[in-house]
Formats: structure tokens, sequence, C-alpha cells
């Protein structure tokens, strides 16, 4: 009787807190994926299959994940900011580590956190900064099968939240297209969906100029011959300008002079820390002067092949397509 009122309580609290209720479906003789509602579902032998809601980021599933859906991805990209004037050639630096700036909280939607020591690791293996990678529906690819937050590495590797290991997802053995994005790089995505199975990890390399990525121009090219993400998003809107009302330079500009520490308002002024207006990852923001993040914006946009006119008031648009779900 306990164990009775236990479930009736639980069944309560879900269809009266989350305002739904969940349908059964039938039991079914193997382990597989299906779609409903915009929902992926993931089911195995013997699992009730049953709707998965999903609210604010948090999915919740019944029952547990076969070991088909654990599947393993390899994947590297380069940031353009920190390879800009590399300490070490090829290496992306590591300012933010380094001086302690580097959180241990991701800034991006899942929150995901890792242990401080992490930042231990020197060399090659450094930590970078937090990416986002995206999963995404071979048949629609604005829909995120699933997206979560990882580590990247000096060297391009991005590994889990250990610090080293490859990053682990939970999705069924299916092609899919992969998208890496950055809180002030414009991201990037597969030009075609990839395959994943269970014999192998997958390893998808945005660092070679070879890999074939959606859209026109969605990295730039380096002087190495690798690509890596276009750095200057200093506002978040998927987009870079160097002039205009809305431009990533006037943002860095306005935040310059609106630094509680600036007390004189020098335009001059360099604010420090964690900031989406640092486009080199330095730790360091500057509207002026020498290694100014404004420069590296519009040298960027000037740059761009797809301003053919060289105009400054062009702007770079992400060719990641925006998710619908």
């Amino acid at each position: 009787m306990k164990n009775l009122v236990i479930v009736v309580f639980v069944m309560s609290c879900i269809s009266t807190g989350a305002a739904q209720t969940i349908e059964k479906y039938s039991i079914d003789s193997g382990g597989a994926s299906a779609t409903a509602g915009g929902i992926e579902i993931l089911y195995t032998i013997g699992e009730v299959f049953i709707a998965e809601r999903s609210a604010s980021g948090v999915s919740i599933s019944e029952g547990f994940i076969n070991p088909e859906f654990k599947l393993q991805i390899n994947a590297q990209v380069l940031l353009q900011g920190p390879i800009l004037n590399p300490v070490d050639i090829g290496l992306m630096n590591d300012d933010l580590r380094t001086v302690g700036d580097l959180p241990t909280t991701s800034p991006y939607e899942d929150a995901a956190t890792c242990d401080a020591s992490v930042f231990n690791t020197t060399g090659n293996d450094a930590i970078v900064d937090w990416v986002w990678l995206s999963i995404r529906a071979n048949n629609d690819n604005q829909k995120q099968i699933q997206g979560r937050s990882a580590l990247l590495q000096r060297d391009g590797d991005i590994v889990d939240t250990d610090g080293f290991s490859d990053v682990t997802l939970n999705i069924p053995k299916n092609t899919y297209y992969i998208a890496i994005q950055h809180r002030n790089h414009l991201g990037a995505m597969s030009a075609n969906p990839v395959q994943f199975d269970d014999t192998s990890t997958v390893i998808i390399d945005f660092k070679n100029s070879g890999f074939s990525t959606f859209g026109s121009n969605a990295q730039v090219a380096l002087g190495s011959g690798e690509t890596a993400l276009w750095a200057g998003d200093a506002n978040g809107d998927k987009a870079i300008q160097f002039s205009g009302g809305n431009s990533d330079a006037n943002a860095v500009k306005d935040f310059i002079l609106a630094d509680p520490l600036n007390i004189l308002n020098f335009i001059t002024f360099s604010s420090s820390g964690y900031l989406s207006f640092d486009a080199d990852l330095n730790t360091l923001t500057r509207f002026s002067g020498s290694n100014n993040d404004s420069n590296i914006i519009k040298d960027n946009v000037l740059a761009f092949p797809g301003n053919i006119l060289g105009f400054p008031t062009y702007t770079i648009n992400s060719t990641v397509p925006p998710t619908t779900n």
C-alpha cells in the first residue's frame, strides 16, 4: 500500500506541476528512437514508450539508456581570436585560464560545470574556453536532437567536462548534422549529416580546410592552411558588424565607457574579465589603442570573402541555422 501511495503521489505531481498528462504506449520488442510532437524519444527493450517532456533546457525520459545510445565524438575546432597572436605557433592562447578568469560553470544554457582542477592542465591540452556542441536531425538541421557544453583545449580538441575525455552523447546511431558554437565567435556546422555508429569514435575536424561546412565562408582561413571560427560577435546576435547602430564595435565602446572602473570615461580604457567583448580572449577588452578588439571586428568585416566591395558596413552572418525547438 505504501508503494501505491508513492506512485500515485508522483504521478499527481507530474500532472499538476507540468500541467500535462503522460500517455503510455506499447511495450516495444527492441530499443529504438522515435519523434513525437517535436521531441526525440529514446526507448529500450521492455521499457514503456512514453512521451518525453522538455522545459527550460531540461529533458526527462523514463527508463534506462540503451548502450547503443551512448556514442562518442572526437571534435576539433579553432577560435580565431586566441590564435591571432599565438604564444606557441599552431596553438590557441589560454590567457583566460592563466589569469583565473575562466569559469567552472559554462556560459551556455545547460550551465554545465567542471572541477576547478581541470584548469590546472598546461601545454597543448590546457583549456581555452567553453564551447557549445549541437547535434541536429539529418532531415531538419534546425532541429536540435541534443546540445551540450564542452571544453576546448589549446590544440583544438573538444573534450568533456573532465578536461580530457571524448564527449559522450546519449543518441542512437544515425546520421546527424554537427554544429560548434562559441559565445563571441560565429559558429560552424557540417555541410552534410555525419554517420554515428557504435563501432568507433566519430572524428569531426573543423580545423581541416577540407572539411565541408554549411553555408559560404563559414570559417576564416588561417595562414597555416587551417580554418577557425570568425571572431567578433561581441553582442551575441550571431553576426559580426563593424559599423551601424547595433554593431559589435559599438557594443565594445559602450561597455568600455559604462565600466564602473573607468571613472574618467577614457575611450582608451581596458576592461578585464570573462567578457563577450574580448574578441581575442586575452582577458582585456579595448575599443581603441594597441591590440584593441574593435580592430579585430573591422579587419574581419573588410577581409570577409563575401564583402567584395570592402564596405565597412558589411555584416558577416552566422551560417548555423537557428534551432526551432
